[in-house]
């Protein structure tokens, strides 16, 4: 976990890159550890998006399907980050996301950009990345209020815990 504190040695150790909702457990990962992740990891976190638009678009989208909205708040630089959105790339975990999350990705520069966003769903300022907020579309509340950064060490977690953590959120 990258905490807004730490950003600087952050840096310094990674260059940038050039109706109902289902209940559904977590799948069962093929890939056991991290070394499974394809490489180079993904720089998913665009600075260019609009992301308020990006959640609204995706809130719609949940509100049609079912889905729970994951907006992953995250930055290229962030090596956490980077291992989470990898993992969230594996062929089976990408499989069951799209059945149960609207995911977006949101970069958050510096801790500079896009930090207005989650007090939008009650979330508290973000102090550190990755964070992770499961919205409810038909509610627009967080079903992981108290957890936002539960994901924060995903370099040290197994690609099946991740989805243990996530599958909490969908029942």
């Amino acid at each position: 976990m990258i905490r807004r504190a730490g950003l600087a040695l952050a840096l310094a150790a990674l260059a940038p890159p050039g109706a109902a909702l289902a209940q559904q457990a977590a799948p069962r990962l093929k890939a056991r550890s991290i070394a499974h992740l394809p490489l180079p990891l993904p720089a998913p976190y665009d600075a260019s998006r609009d992301a308020g638009r990006d959640v609204t678009a995706a809130l719609a989208r949940a509100k049609k399907s079912g889905k729970l909205v994951l907006v992953d708040f995250g930055a290229n630089w962030c090596v956490d980050c980077r291992v989470l959105a990898g993992i969230f790339e594996l062929p089976d975990m990408a499989g069951w996301m799209a059945r149960n999350f609207e995911l977006v990705q949101v970069d958050i520069g510096q801790f500079d950009q896009n930090l207005d966003l989650p007090r939008r769903f009650g979330a508290a300022t973000l102090d550190a990345v990755p964070a992770i907020l499961v919205i409810d579309p038909r509610t627009g509340r967080l079903r992981n209020p108290k957890d936002v950064t539960g994901l924060g060490d995903a370099r040290l977690m197994q690609p099946q815990q991740v989805a243990d953590w996530l599958a909490r959120w969908t029942r």
